[in-house]
């Protein structure tokens, strides 16, 4: 198994517009998603185009891919970017059959690395839905600090949900 974690090209993007409009209501709920939420595909691609034209540093989200024998399983994102200082992660296996088997905690690992590297922060949130037990079960692994549950709105594509705050930091 070959596994590679890099930051996403625009002509990758399309993984991520995909995984939303084609997971099932059910998939959607799980992740604390309102699928009326979603930008239409169209919108989403030129967000995309937008941000990629801009510098790392004035951004407001960046992306991470992650690959297997070839192949995208899954991506990370990150939002609500204090360059140098903060953001917020979210984490996403797209392939079903691969969730839960630990490859998510090698590719969070990475992912964290490429960040703190490429947005210069020292702290690194991540506020999954407190019921989704596979994320929060794979930040743990990856060494992220469990700081509390509260109700929120985590997001433009969230409803008001209970979330788990997770940390990770570095000097």
């Amino acid at each position: 198994m070959e596994l590679q974690v890099r930051e996403m090209r625009l002509d990758e993007t399309p993984l991520v517009v995909d995984y939303f409009h084609s997971s099932t209501p059910e998939h959607l709920e799980m992740l604390g998603v309102d699928p009326t939420r979603l930008p239409p595909k169209d919108a989403w691609t030129s967000l995309f185009e937008g941000q990629f034209s801009l510098p790392v540093s004035k951004r407001r989200g960046c992306f991470v891919i992650w690959i297997m024998d070839g192949r995208a399983i899954g991506f990370s994102s990150c939002d609500k970017i204090v360059f140098g200082k903060q953001a917020n992660m979210h984490l996403h296996v797209t392939e079903p059959s691969l969730r839960q088997r630990g490859i998510g905690a090698q590719c969070v690992r990475q992912s964290v690395d490429i960040y703190f590297r490429a947005l210069e922060i020292k702290q690194l949130f991540c506020e999954p839905h407190a019921f989704n037990v596979g994320p929060n079960r794979t930040l743990q692994r990856a060494g992220f600090k469990y700081v509390k549950t509260y109700m929120t709105v985590p997001g433009p594509l969230n409803f008001h949900q209970a979330v788990n705050r997770w940390i990770i930091e570095r000097p």
